[in-house]
């Protein structure tokens, strides 16, 4: 089976370092395997992902010689595809309206797991059609899919074999907010399936969304894909890097080093190569190697100070 992986960020901003860590790791593994690398815009918040920004996503891919297969689609198109398994998930009936506010889901009574995230306790898995017609008149409600008590196990090419426990670690979660917008979690497992992506490489910050995604795969009846959660980039004070602080976006970045500075710098963090020394994109290819990949926070190289 050919593999084919993809790159798919969030428009919200100007691409960083760890954007582009990213981008290059998944393009060089599917690229190693003489594979596919297809590239899609998530963008399901319009409001928030203005197209300018794609734009300027794709501008920097190529400039850094990072080049994709294929067209290119939008989140904030495929609604109509979004709805279609939100139905199946309805028809099974699995779903829910949700009411609660997200201070009331941060609130201190809430059960919080280690990595910070609120457990949700299910407020409103039981509502009667009396009280939802009723809560319907103060706001509109999200929707929820009930998780069952199941733990999911997948093997990550860099971190190993890891499990969660849906209802204990997961809790029922959001597929549609309620503005109508669809959440992450449904939108990347129909968009990876449809696609026929079966590597799919990010930021290893993603990966307890691994195991309901993979539940979902197995609902609509797909395979799930390989994973790859990267160690996260952090600056030299151990702080990871983030758009929101606009930490060396591309916009900087091209204005002071070649694109095979940047690759080559971001090649020797990650482990690919002994020197942090310019290296094309392609030319890393022949030295990819998952097992190079360390399992901890990965740190600027001192070219970037």
């Amino acid at each position: 089976m050919q593999t084919i992986g993809r790159f798919a960020p969030s428009p919200s901003g100007r691409m960083h370092l760890g954007n582009v860590l990213c981008a290059l790791l998944a393009f060089l593994s599917a690229r190693r395997q003489n594979g596919q690398f297809l590239l899609r815009i998530e963008d399901l918040d319009a409001m928030r992902c203005p197209r300018s920004f794609a734009d300027l996503i794709m501008d920097d891919l190529r400039w850094l010689g990072l080049d994709w297969d294929g067209e290119v689609p939008y989140q904030s198109e495929r609604s109509d595809i979004y709805a279609q398994y939100e139905a199946v998930l309805r028809e099974k009936g699995l779903l829910y309206p949700c009411f609660c506010s997200r201070a009331a889901l941060h609130a201190a009574s809430a059960p919080h797991l280690s990595d910070g995230r609120v457990l949700y306790v299910g407020t409103c898995r039981n509502l009667t059609a009396e009280q939802v017609a009723e809560k319907r008149k103060m706001r509109a409600p999200a929707t929820r899919v009930r998780v069952p008590d199941e733990v999911v196990r997948f093997t990550d090419a860099v971190w190993g074999d890891y499990e969660e426990n849906l209802a204990e670690e997961c809790g029922d979660f959001i597929i549609r907010r309620s503005d109508g917008v669809f959440a992450y979690q449904l939108a990347v497992v129909v968009d990876d399936a449809l696609t026929g992506v079966n590597e799919v490489v990010r930021g290893a910050d993603l990966i307890s969304s691994t195991p309901r995604q993979i539940w979902l795969y197995r609902l609509f009846g797909f395979e799930p894909p390989h994973f790859a959660h990267i160690p996260l980039l952090c600056d030299h004070d151990g702080r990871r890097l983030s758009k929101r602080d606009e930490d060396l976006d591309l916009g900087l970045l091209r204005e002071r080093f070649t694109p095979a500075q940047v690759t080559g710098a971001l090649a020797y963090a990650a482990g690919l190569i002994d020197r942090p020394e310019p290296v094309a994109a392609r030319e890393l290819v022949s030295a990819f190697d998952w097992g190079k990949i360390p399992r901890h926070d990965l740190f600027l190289p001192d070219i970037f100070r």
